[in-house]
């Protein structure tokens, strides 16, 4: 007689009828929601509008915000019983203590999310192991009217009740779901499974009748399955509790301070009850936020850090976007995220948590290693679209050759449901298990947060050592880095950027965000040169302010509001801040140059300016000053007086405009009717820049039906439309030969200024648009007169070469590139820069440079960029390769103008042209000068531009008594050598280096 066929379809049903005897209600709470449209406080909990609400009545619209109060009793005939509370307001819920303090999270059962990863919601608050039967529930909720990931779901309470808990039954629940989940993922003919399925079909048979008797008798049927243990392992998991919070995305900002404290407390709730429970989270912006906010959950938050229960993850103050950041901005991700973990917590942090950002610029293990960083956690290759990335453990090469260890979890998740198909694809995925003996599995629900819940916790408790898995022990991240360190010596090495082949839309939307961060990044740049330069002269340094605007730009370097990938909110909210940013930065670089200028003799100008430069080069401008242009020459990082009552009429300037012709001494432009380039010769080189038959600055439409994250990778296989010329004007501005045109399509309008200046080859296109499409995205290309395999990048602090051609899978996947001031196409004798102001999105192919400048998807924002913009990108033909021709400089003079201060009278003791800094030697930027954070000297932040190895002078002219090298944290390494200020520095290939110059005073 053959055996009855388990079919698995029938032990899911057995498993969902365990499920439904867990909970039994026993009882209804009264709930009283006082609903407001933005969060209030505890102490204001009672100021919203009063509803009595019941199951299925609605309490709210999407973002409302309100303060539930439950009530009720445990009724006597649940004496003895373990009961609890089932809360559901189709929404995100916080429960608080009499003093308003978190104590647990829960989250509506139907909340969006990857089903595959198990279920979100958390609706069980356990109130009594044995109640007496008299307990009396009186419990206030603050609550937000969207799920996890801001989604309105009905605006309606869905349960709230008293419920007596079968604690046998759902110790049942998840004996079964382990072993049925275990068993599904077995090969089919193994005799494990077979015992695992014909256990669980014995259970189905027997649970008939779902009395106590029956469910102890269906555990011990299961105990032997689950009793087995593996033997000697070859691969070990290590994991970690994990709750991924997005700092904003589908939801405002305002909302994340919500979240991070409901997940905060769920997960000391969980440790209560779960000994072996290990925790991480990352962000020091969201400890700082419950640090502000709730500082009582706070110091809960902290014992367990010093228990080490609870794991601080990563080494910067968000989890940014490290594309398009800037250097500096990174290195100050760094330097403020690692201070607060250390001064917080006392937590060198060795490992950088980066696990859903958008590529990895290849600029980051210098960064890294330079601040005491050795590992690097991600997982999002993962995404790739083309190639699959050949190692989850790997050593990271960047451009220095700095490198560090890297692991990217082999379940390729970061909300791993930890049942034992997560532990199996693990070890049957991990690409590099022939040579380590460890990989990391992090599990919990992530991205709107809530962490992990008591389903991850119970499956890990029997899975730590169970037949068929691999072993599984919980502790922290950076212990499984430490044990995979030890076979280091076997890993591979992965060099250069680590290019996600996805989200290239991100390059590019949201422009306007995307211009504010790179305003704000020079001007923070300018105002901490001018702040160094009035407290070498012994005034005060802004510290605390400048701390606490860079801590806000480094929020909105998060990687989903640089990227501009969150909703409508964040966008207009951050908008706004950046405009008060911007304005207030400024205000206090004039305020710092102003208070300067008092330590320079002026007294022979009638009318003094002082015109300072915070480039490590001489400049010559022009500036128009009194309806008069001259041209200034200021010395490298410091400062020129001019007499401004003193300038007269200017000399005529070598520049022609007509409506086809632009023309100065070194350069002839030939437009055509339609308002393309048909020509830019060079006069001095005798050379067309323009490829022959071809046409620049044609501004394309391409059809663009993608979201903020993407757009078709085959757009460029249609046909673009081309915006009309409507208008064309040419003038002569002093210097500058201008032909202004103005552009139609559809509803947008783009008004576009051409200028050549005298004595320059660099064009610049300073262009403002209405820019009113939908699903669009309007693009500018150069097809140039230049032969070259690769073109090469600007990223943050050195430059990377891509390929022109296609010749690969990897070479198509990276169409579209990301590049920071330039990038440039060159010979060794001659080449052509492209160069921008706040542009990222690039696609070079054979000769022809194209830069992204606007898109319009409508997801998230349903009117992303459908706005005013301005921007200026530029071409600049020059003689020999782009190194020769120091184009670096150019990016950074297009993006870092001089600055003009009118100054009083004064008998200063400085001279009227006067440098801080000087450089002698090989081709090396300044990139910051700032005061060091814990003491009185100015930090020097220098780097190899070239990528080559080199030796300079660095010149200090600023009151000083020494300089020592330094590492990014600022701590001293060594003194530097020199007399009189002028100390020697030897680079290797993009090197960064940084110096503490100690202040006389």
């Amino acid at each position: 007689m053959p055996y009855t066929p388990i079919k698995v379809e029938t032990l899911k049903q057995t498993l969902n009828r365990i499920e439904n005897h867990i909970y039994k209600p026993v009882a209804q709470l009264s709930a009283i929601a006082y609903v407001t449209k933005e969060p209030v406080t505890f102490e204001q909990r009672m100021s919203g509008q009063l509803l009595e609400v019941r199951p299925g009545e609605k309490w709210g619209e999407l973002w409302d915000c309100a303060w539930f109060h439950f009530q009720g009793q445990v009724p006597q005939s649940a004496a003895g019983r373990k009961i609890v509370l089932l809360i559901d307001v189709n929404g995100e819920l916080c429960l608080v203590d009499e003093e308003g303090t978190p104590t647990q999270g829960l989250t509506n059962v139907n909340s969006e999310f990857d089903l595959t990863l198990g279920l979100p919601g958390k609706r069980v608050v356990q109130i009594a192991s044995n109640a007496s039967g008299e307990e009396v529930i009186d419990l206030w909720a603050d609550a937000g009217n969207n799920d996890l990931f801001g989604r309105y779901r009905s605006g309606t309470l869905k349960e709230a009740q008293i419920a007596v808990c079968s604690e046998e039954t759902r110790q049942l629940f998840y004996d079964y779901e382990v072993l049925l989940d275990l068993a599904k993922h077995l090969e089919d003919q193994s005799a494990r499974r077979a015992r695992i399925l014909q256990a669980l079909y014995d259970v189905h048979l027997l649970l008939r009748d779902m009395s106590e008797e029956s469910v102890a008798q269906a555990r011990g049927i299961l105990a032997p399955s689950l009793s087995k243990q593996g033997g000697d392992p070859t691969l070990t998991a290590t994991a970690i509790g994990h709750a991924h919070i997005d700092l904003a995305w589908l939801w405002p900002i305002r909302e994340t301070y919500r979240k991070g404290a409901r997940t905060f407390a769920t997960a000391l709730r969980m440790m209560e009850q779960y000994p072996d429970y290990v925790f991480g989270a990352s962000q020091p912006q969201l400890y700082e936020w419950i640090k502000q906010q709730h500082p009582k959950l706070y110091a809960e938050v902290k014992q367990r850090i010093a228990e080490g229960r609870w794991e601080v993850q990563g080494a910067m103050w968000v989890e940014p976007d490290s594309n398009i950041a800037g250097g500096e901005a990174l290195v100050r991700q760094i330097l403020l995220g690692k201070r607060f973990f250390q001064q917080e917590f006392g937590k060198d942090m060795k490992m950088l948590w980066v696990p859903d950002i958008f590529g990895y610029s290849a600029s980051l293990p210098q960064l890294l290693r330079k601040s005491g960083v050795e590992y690097v956690m991600t997982q999002k290759l993962s995404w790739n679209v083309h190639n699959d990335h050949p190692h989850h453990t790997f050593f990271w090469e960047g451009l220095d050759g700095s490198r560090v260890l890297t692991h990217l979890p082999p379940e390729d998740t970061y909300n791993g449901p930890a049942l034992p198909r997560s532990i199996l694809k693990a070890e049957r995925d991990y690409l590099d298990k022939n040579v380590s003996d460890h990989c990391l599995v992090v599990f919990g629900i992530g991205d709107g947060g809530g962490g992990p819940g008591e389903e991850h916790l119970e499956r890990l408790q029997r899975e730590q050592n169970l037949q068929g898995l691999i072993p599984v022990k919980q502790e922290p991240a950076l212990n499984f880095f430490e044990k995979l360190a030890s076979n280091k010596e076997k890993y591979k090495t992965w060099k250069g950027e680590l290019y996600l082949e996805k989200h290239q839309g991100t390059f590019t939307s949201q422009a306007r965000n995307k211009r504010y961060n790179r305003k704000i990044e020079k001007a923070l740049r300018e105002l901490e040169f001018a702040a160094s330069l009035h407290f070498a002269y012994g005034n005060e340094y802004p510290s605390e302010e400048l701390e606490t605007i860079w801590k806000e730009v480094l929020l909105y370097q998060f990687h989903d509001i640089l990227p501009g990938s969150s909703i409508k909110r964040v966008f207009d909210e951050s908008l706004e801040r950046y405009e008060i940013l911007l304005a207030r930065v400024t205000e206090l670089t004039e305020q710092m140059y102003r208070g300067f200028t008092s330590s320079i003799w002026t007294q022979d100008a009638e009318r003094p300016m002082v015109i300072f430069n915070s480039l490590p080069w001489e400049r010559s401008e022009w500036m128009q000053l009194n309806d008069q242009w001259i041209q200034v020459t200021t010395p490298a990082m410091g400062y020129q007086v001019i007499d401004s009552a003193a300038i007269s009429e200017g000399s005529s300037f070598e520049v022609r405009a007509v409506n086809d012709t632009l023309e100065n001494e070194l350069i002839k432009i030939a437009f055509g009717s339609d308002g393309s380039i048909l020509s830019i010769f060079d006069k001095e080189l005798g050379r067309e820049v323009i490829a022959v038959g071809e046409a620049g600055n044609v501004l394309s439409i391409y059809h663009d039906d993608g979201d903020a994250w993407d757009f078709p990778e085959d757009y460029a296989g249609t046909k673009p439309a081309q915006m009309k010329l409507m208008q064309s004007n040419a003038f002569v501005s002093g210097p500058k030969a201008i032909v202004e045109q103005e552009y139609h399509y559809g509803k947008s309008v783009l008004t576009q200024k051409v200028i050549l200046t005298a004595g320059s080859k660099r064009i610049d296109f300073e262009t403002d648009v209405d820019w009113q499409e939908d699903s669009k995205m309007l693009r500018a290309a150069f097809p140039v007169n230049v032969y070259a395999d690769q073109v090469n990048c600007e990223i943050q602090f050195g430059h990377l070469k891509r390929q022109t051609h296609r010749n690969t899978l990897w070479d198509y996947a990276k169409d579209e590139i990301c590049a920071h001031q330039w990038i440039d196409l060159s010979q060794p004798d001659f080449g052509v820069a492209l160069l921008n102001d706040c542009k990222y999105g690039y696609s070079v192919k054979g000769n022809v440079m194209d830069i992204n400048l606007l898109r319009s998807p409508s997801y998230p924002d349903p009117t992303c960029d459908r706005a005013r913009h301005q921007f200026v990108y530029a071409i600049l033909p020059h003689e020999g390769d782009f190194i020769e021709a120091e184009v670096y400089k150019q990016g950074y003079e297009l993006n870092a103008p001089i600055s003009a201060v009118l100054a009083s009278a004064e008998e200063g003791g400085l001279p009227k042209k006067y440098s801080g800094f000087e450089i002698e030697g090989a081709k090396v930027m300044i990139e910051a000068v700032k005061k060091a954070e814990d003491e009185d000297a100015l930090v020097v932040r220098l780097y190899e531009t070239s990528g080559a190895n080199g030796d300079i002078k660095l010149l200090v002219h600023l009151p000083h008594r020494e300089a020592v090298l330094a590492d990014l944290m600022e701590n001293p390494l060594e003194p530097l050598k020199g007399a009189d200020g002028h100390y020697q520095l030897s680079f290797t290939p993009f090197e960064i280096k940084t110096v503490l110059i100690r202040l006389l005073h």
